[in-house]
């Protein structure tokens, strides 16, 4: 099969479009012909540097969707023909986390095209039971755009931080796909969103999808207009997942009892606070990472019934993921890019 593989880690210069070995599966596992993959952040650290990653030559790509060509024998939940979405965590399924149904916490889980070969390719493989099928009138591309992006955003503001009607949300990188996801989430608990970007375009694409004010961080401090709008007051939610370099204006923005949910570091680690302030205040920062496979379901049923629409920036063919990942890098995109291998010779 044709799929885009690095040798060694490195810049976008190290995806190479080549023939590789077709997966085999084992009794508990499905083959799926890969319609659609989107690109995460992550791909892009585990191309760069990220110590995690496994196998060499390796496959990037852990949001795919597709059709199932061949199933194991011990297989029931889903058939040959059938169209799904792949979970992209693969939790032990035996420790106390897992069996209490948060296997996002388990320590022994997976992720797909991080520690195991992806969706950059033409088929993959995966366990059966991280399969959810699709309906029929839902699209690959819309599938793929949800699992990282979608999950993360639900898990953080609905099962995390508890986002109820009448509170404010602020979204930050409202252009990224899960600070799409998260705008759009938000709305759906029936919030007041403030949304950051780094364009008038994207602030433009923000306010389409529901967002109250938007702000363009590149020319203004929005955590000053983030008071100005509410009274001084503060919101009662930050969807957090940029870190230092807005770590400190995300905490200025809360208000009393506010709750800061974070799930990412793209432009770093380590980030102070000031603990008086946090006391006083009544602040809670909570970490979230991924979520359930019972959530994917729920969020791709929302989707399906149109309370949730997958934002897709551009679909690419597979052969040109070094575009894809130089897109994400110059952060030109406003949600998901999407491979296709089916468009690739």
């Amino acid at each position: 099969m044709k799929a885009v593989v690095f040798h060694e880690q490195g810049g976008i210069d190290q995806l190479c479009y080549e023939e590789v070995p077709d997966p085999i599966i084992s009794a508990s596992e499905i083959l799926v012909k890969v319609c659609a993959c989107a690109v995460n952040h992550l791909d892009i650290r585990a191309r760069r540097d990220r110590p995690e990653v496994e196998p060499f030559p390796h496959i990037l790509g852990s949001d795919i969707s597709g059709e199932v060509v061949e199933v194991g024998a011990d297989v029931r939940n889903v058939g040959v023909g059938d169209s799904v979405v792949l979970s992209p965590c693969v939790p032990c399924g035996q420790c106390a986390d897992c069996l209490n149904g948060d296997e996002n916490l388990c320590d022994a889980q997976i992720l797909l095209g991080f520690q195991t070969n992806g969706g950059y390719a033409e088929y993959v493989k995966a366990p059966a039971e991280n399969a959810t099928l699709l309906s029929s009138h839902f699209s690959y591309y819309e599938a793929a755009a949800m699992p990282m992006a979608y999950l993360t955003a639900w898990h953080m503001l609905v099962t995390r931080a508890g986002v109820r009607p009448g509170e404010d949300v602020l979204i930050l990188s409202a252009g990224s796909g899960v600070g799409s996801a998260g705008l759009q989430i938000a709305k759906l608990c029936g919030a007041r969103v403030f949304a950051t970007a780094s364009t008038d375009g994207k602030l433009e694409r923000a306010r389409q999808l529901g967002a109250d004010f938007t702000i363009n961080y590149t020319d203004t401090d929005f955590s000053e207009i983030v008071r100005e709008k509410t009274g001084e007051r503060g919101v009662d939610v930050v969807f957090e997942h940029v870190g230092a370099a807005t770590w400190d204006k995300s905490i200025a923005c809360l208000a009393k009892k506010g709750r800061l949910v974070s799930c990412g570091v793209t432009t770093g680690n380590i980030g102070e606070i000031d603990i008086r302030k946090m006391y006083q205040k009544q602040l809670t920062l909570m970490g979230s990472a991924l979520g359930t496979a019972s959530e994917l379901r729920t969020i791709i049923r929302l989707a399906e019934q149109g309370k949730l629409n997958p934002v897709i920036d551009r679909v690419l063919p597979l052969r040109e993921a070094a575009e894809a990942h130089r897109i994400m890098e110059a952060r030109e995109n406003f949600g998901k890019v999407c491979l296709s291998p089916v468009d690739s010779p």
